[in-house]
């Protein structure tokens, strides 16, 4: 029997230092887990196109210069997903991000994203998103 493999995408939304978390919603698989927002790829769709459809139906917002972060597979019991994450930041024409599909939003620092009880495929962005950061501050 083989795993079914889901394309998804997140998007780490950056805005004056801190980065958005969203609550996974009560009746989901994974619900109350944290995760950076996003969702699948449709069949024929780019990454990219994906995360900009998924922001703007999940939190009303948009958001650009998408920057790829990583790629990762992580293995649930009931299927797998392979999932490409994105820097980005609000469009400057973009309304505030709004719990459409959610429980929760949050905007927190980067040294507190793991105080969060986060969905396994989201740790692997943290790991690197960190990496990233640090390299980058100096």
């Amino acid at each position: 029997m083989s795993m079914t493999i889901i394309p998804v995408v997140c998007a780490v939304i950056e805005h004056e230092g801190l980065v958005l978390l969203a609550q996974r919603a009560t009746g989901k698989y994974l619900s109350l887990k944290w995760e950076f927002p996003g969702g699948k790829i449709e069949p024929n769709e780019t990454p990219e196109a994906a995360l900009v459809r998924e922001i703007r139906e999940e939190l009303g917002c948009t958001v650009e210069h998408l920057q790829f972060i990583s790629r990762t597979t992580h293995h649930y019991e009931h299927a797998s997903v392979d999932m490409t994450a994105y820097r980005c930041r609000l469009a400057s024409t973009s309304p505030a991000p709004k719990a459409l599909e959610h429980l929760a939003l949050a905007w927190c620092q980067l040294a507190e994203l793991l105080d969060y009880d986060l969905a396994p495929a989201d740790l692997p962005v943290v790991e690197v998103l960190k990496a990233v950061v640090s390299l980058a501050s100096g």
